[in-house]
């Protein structure tokens, strides 16, 4: 797919498998093999889906997804660390398999975070954990980063959209805040399949990984009107929530921060990095993923995974030195 296609917008991304499964390669297929335990860690009242890969006591990652997904966007992400490190990703409150709140805020979610990492062994080990977040989900790093940093190796966001608060209101304006009503129910799997999109729309060439992503983002529901499939996240979950200007925690970080975009995204402008560079600590390393638009984990999976290591051996290595260098923002 190339950016002369039809507008992503517009295209059913899966519509053309009429309810099928594309082939997918062999590092994929061998990746969801390695499959998680899964289970349920209780933060706040609300039962948190917990997936976990790897030894207790090996260093730790949490893996964090973005708005409207579910922990599984990192199951075939994962495996590839699972043989060095303890990994956890979780499924935010509202989301995935994760049971829904009357109100959110930055505050439960940065909760969620630390008590599913401690919950899962992360802080086991002699190293202390990393946090990997994509899209909303670098948004709780960044605030863990700054008031719990001491206890973390690093954080890594993936592509997070951080705006002004002028730039956030212009983008409300123009409705880009997702529409707050009923899920529709399908009624049959093919048809809900047929419905699936990105948000924000691009081209997506790894169509075996988008259907992926869009089975594990459905259930099957009953109601007294209808049955058939729906999405797995609350449509609510943004009434009511305040958002926050990044910015005071992300120039403040206790921990090491590094931050990959995918170099094709055009959720970030070039003001919004210059900003986002302008604010964080010097020495930050920022990494562009070649090809890869907002759904960094989607387009460039491999890419990702490389990318990751790089920045985890960089801070490995700078710690085991006691080196005080701008890779981990001068702390030892």
């Amino acid at each position: 797919m190339n950016d002369t296609a039809p507008s992503p917008r517009r295209q059913a991304l899966l519509a053309s498998l009429a309810g099928g499964r594309p082939s997918a390669p062999d590092w994929f297929r061998q990746a969801l093999a390695a499959a998680p335990e899964r289970s349920f860690t209780e933060v706040a009242g609300a039962r948190i889906e917990t997936l976990t890969w790897g030894e207790r006591g090996k260093p730790g990652l949490l893996f964090l997804h973005g708005n409207g997904a579910h922990a599984d966007w990192w199951s075939f992400i994962a495996p590839f660390f699972s043989n060095e490190y303890r990994c956890t990703a979780l499924s935010w409150s509202g989301m995935g398999g994760s049971d829904r709140r009357e109100r959110y805020s930055f505050d439960i979610f940065v909760e969620e975070a630390m008590t599913v990492a401690k919950a899962t062994g992360l802080f086991d080990g002699s190293a202390k954990p990393v946090f990997i977040g994509h899209s909303f989900g670098g948004f709780p790093i960044i605030q863990a980063a700054a008031r719990h940093g001491e206890r973390l190796g690093g954080g890594i966001i993936i592509d997070t959209p951080i705006f002004s608060p002028e730039r956030r209101r212009e983008r409300k304006e123009k409705g880009a805040a997702w529409v707050m009503r009923p899920h529709k129910i399908y009624p049959t799997l093919e048809d809900a399949l047929q419905r699936f999109r990105l948000v924000p729309a691009q081209p997506c060439e790894n169509l075996f990984i988008a259907d992926f992503i869009a089975r594990t983002s459905l259930t099957q529901v009953e109601t007294p009107e209808e049955s058939g499939w729906t999405w797995r996240f609350d449509p609510y979950l943004w009434r009511d929530y305040e958002w926050e200007d990044p910015a005071p925690a992300l120039s403040a970080p206790q921990c090491p921060l590094a931050v990959l975009l995918g170099a094709r995204s055009t959720l970030m402008q070039a003001g919004d990095i210059a900003r986002m560079r302008s604010i964080l600590p010097t020495g930050t390393p920022v990494i562009d993923i070649p090809e890869a638009y907002h759904h960094v984990p989607i387009d460039q999976p491999l890419a990702l995974v490389a990318a990751l290591r790089a920045v985890l051996a960089g801070w490995a290595s700078a710690s085991a030195s006691g080196e005080n260098t701008p890779m981990n923002n001068g702390l030892a």
